[in-house]
């Protein structure tokens, strides 16, 4: 008996998707619900799996290949054994070798390359420069191949100067499209301004391990900018709007967006209903996110719909930045570097732990005095926390 694997459901608004990477060959034994292939989107990574025990028969859709739900991209023969002139084919030249000669070259084989899994990242470089991972040695934990290994693989052009060429992925191509579309269509400023994090610092040091021990996640940064940024949008309601056509909508919840950096570009998951979650729950669903993200695992649900976004280039070293929008929004709030500073406080130059922040705006919405108080609003709250418990 033969069955067919399908493209499954795509996410609502997602009308195809592309093959990025086939993990098995024709020939190759399959289980039930084992991943069969990655399908790349705008948005997400999708898996395939096997819907039975057998062997793949089939590949109808190659990699780099667009489809639609429900399109038959592979055959699978259930209950079949694996053959060996599966194997031998896709080595004819050892077996029209002689058997000496077989017996020598067969330690050239990474052992550990078919069996060791490959991550996300190294799936998507091995079918970027469509590498034969068989001839790839593996020095990974226990002879994983790793990212590395594969880009060390990557021949480099005739001339000896390294180059290459290779497609945009679906979610680098939408990333630069929507990117396009907010410098075209909206009328974006920023302003910055500087934070004493001293209290944070202070606060976070005094009550991490409890925290820790208390919640189970550990206490960072990122909660008390949310906190402050839920407060400062509830005092300044147009930074939390959006324009649609000729209407501003107002929203009434905080739905805010956390920008996480993965090997496939950036991706927002966004905290639903954040005014109504407690600093440990904010840490807890950012790891979460964070973990998703890096295994291609978010789903298009958790990151539409934010009405206000924060990105943090301060974990890969950035002073100072002007961060774009997260389209429809109307603002974005940009989070830098911690730096110990000298500064003037009470007549006396001080060194403290300082922070550039940057806010960018639509000004067809939001005014310049709104903008520059709203960031104000923030810094003050960061300056003296205790304000976020007592909400003044």
């Amino acid at each position: 008996m033969t069955v067919e694997v399908k493209v499954p459901m795509l996410p609502e608004s997602i009308a195809d998707a592309t093959i990025s990477t086939w993990h098995k060959k024709v020939g190759d034994a399959v289980a039930r619900d084992e991943n069969l292939m990655d399908l790349e989107t705008d948005k997400v990574m999708l898996e395939v799996p096997s819907p039975i025990d057998g062997i793949l028969k089939e590949i109808i859709r190659k990699s780099g290949d667009t489809v639609k739900a429900n399109e038959v991209v592979a055959i699978v023969e259930a209950g079949a054994a694996a053959k060996p002139e599966a194997t031998a084919s896709a080595e004819p030249a050892a077996s029209s070798a002689p058997e000496s000669a077989a017996k020598t070259a067969a330690p050239a084989q990474p052992a550990a390359a078919s069996s060791a899994p490959l991550s996300p990242a190294v799936r998507r470089v091995v079918a970027e420069h469509d590498i034969d991972v068989s001839n790839v040695q593996g020095t990974g934990k226990g002879g994983r191949i790793t990212k590395e290994n594969v880009l060390a693989a990557v021949p480099l052009n005739t001339s000896g100067r390294p180059e290459k060429r290779v497609p945009m992925t679906r979610m680098r191509a939408r990333i630069a499209e929507r990117l396009l579309e907010v410098a075209q269509t909206t009328a974006m400023l920023t302003t910055f301004n500087e934070i004493n994090l001293q209290q944070v610092i202070e606060l976070r040091n005094k009550y991490k391990d409890k925290f820790e021990k208390a919640h189970n996640t550990r206490l960072g940064f990122m909660s008390f900018f949310v906190k402050a940024a839920v407060e400062a949008l509830k005092r300044f309601p147009a930074v939390n709007a959006s324009i649609d056509g000729n209407d501003i909508v107002y929203h009434g919840y905080f739905d805010i967006g956390v920008a996480v950096s993965t090997d496939r570009g950036l991706v927002v998951p966004v905290l639903r209903d954040a005014d109504q979650m407690s600093m440990a729950e904010i840490e807890a669903k950012i790891a979460e996110y964070a973990n998703k993200a890096r295994a291609g695992k978010l789903t298009l649900e958790e990151m539409q719909g934010g009405t206000f976004t924060i990105t943090n280039g301060g974990v890969f070293g950035s002073l100072l930045s002007t961060p774009i929008l997260n389209s429809p929004q109307s603002a974005i709030l940009g989070m830098h570097k911690i730096d110990q500073r000298p500064v003037a406080e009470n007549g006396q130059v001080v060194i403290r732990p300082m922070m550039y922040v940057a806010m960018s705006y639509d000004h067809r919405i939001i005014d310049g005095k709104d903008s520059v108080t709203f960031l104000v609003a923030i810094k003050e709250l960061l300056e003296d926390p205790a304000r976020l418990l007592l909400e003044i």
